[in-house]
């Protein structure tokens, strides 16, 4: 999917993105991931900050994921427990199939973060 010169990633957008390279238990590759930042930020600084996403069903019973239908009923998991920050410029992200998670699931997802990181 092409992007106009200016797209920029906003809040509540799913993008695709690159996790390579990873270290450890972290993801690689190519893969989904919730915006958490606004799109002012992420058009000033070219990062985007934002939560993975894994079609992995062991995710299911994982309490820090939060569980998505996409379109065509697939299941997606937003993974509250692993925060990244990306050049969103460098990796190529671009937008996603799904466009948007939901204001429900993405409160949701806000609040997983927030148990962990407790920031208010």
């Amino acid at each position: 999917m092409a992007t106009s010169p200016n797209w920029a990633p906003e809040r509540r957008d799913i993008i695709w993105i690159g996790f390579s390279p990873r270290l450890g238990h972290e993801m690689r590759d190519e893969h989904p991931m919730l915006v958490l930042s606004t799109k002012a930020f992420n058009q000033r600084t070219g990062i985007v900050i934002g939560l993975p996403m894994s079609h992995a069903a062991s995710n299911e019973s994982n309490p820090f994921a939060v569980k998505y239908l996409g379109p065509k009923g697939e299941a997606g998991y937003v993974l509250t427990h692993q925060p990244k920050s990306f050049d969103w410029r460098a990796r190529g992200a671009r937008p996603h199939p799904w466009k948007q998670l939901p204001q429900i699931l993405f409160s949701e997802a806000c609040e997983g973060l927030n148990s962990i990181v407790n920031i208010g």
